[in-house]
């Protein structure tokens, strides 16, 4: 029965995960958001693409999702079914099967997902990723960040959340290869926010 409800939350987690706050927010303004901008269905393209209220309440929601599908899974199953459920909501964002698995890059929902399991773990990658958003102008500097302070993080505060975080930090990485090519050839753009109309 217990594995039962563990792989159940699993599998919600993933499905709430695929939830797209700026995908349906888009679909208000009649504007598919992965034909513009970026074509990323995240906080930062939302900004870009659908402006600053559409952006904040898709960074707001994103991070609740994460937080609810992990929250869940402490109330009704253990720790380590709580861990999973953190790769599979941030992988149902990523790679939601209800939008052909093309997602977000899932820094708003790793964010919300870890505040359930560690919540000075969260404020140490928040602390130190906006920071260098504030300093380099670009978020994606932020978001990779906050990946490569992570484990660090998780390893001092969470030690047996540690092999998740890595895996969650090399898949943040993975999703932002394209940014990584740009700021090394000094291409990546800085914030820019749509001006609401």
């Amino acid at each position: 029965m217990k594995l039962f409800i563990c792989v159940l939350l699993i599998i919600l987690a993933y499905f709430l995960g695929n939830i797209s706050p700026s995908m349906l927010l888009g679909k208000m303004k009649g504007v598919d958001i992965k034909n513009e901008g970026s074509g990323n269905a995240g906080t930062t393209n939302a900004l870009r693409v659908l402006g600053a209220k559409a952006g904040v309440l898709t960074f707001a929601l994103d991070i609740l999702k994460g937080f609810i599908a992990v929250w869940f899974a402490l109330q009704f199953s253990t720790f380590y079914c709580a861990y999973i459920c953190v790769i599979a909501v941030i992988f149902g964002h990523i790679w939601p099967a209800l939008y052909k698995f093309k997602g977000g890059k899932g820094v708003a929902t790793s964010i919300g997902a870890t505040l359930a399991i560690s919540p000075i773990v969260t404020l140490v990658v928040t602390v130190f990723s906006l920071g260098m958003v504030a300093v380099s102008k670009k978020v994606s500097v932020g978001s990779l960040t906050a990946a490569a302070v992570y484990p660090v993080a998780t390893f001092i505060f969470v030690r047996e959340f540690f092999p998740f975080a890595l895996i969650l930090c090399l898949t943040i990485v993975i999703k932002h290869r394209e940014n990584i090519k740009r700021l090394i050839n000094g291409e990546e753009k800085n914030i820019i926010i749509k001006k609401e109309k």
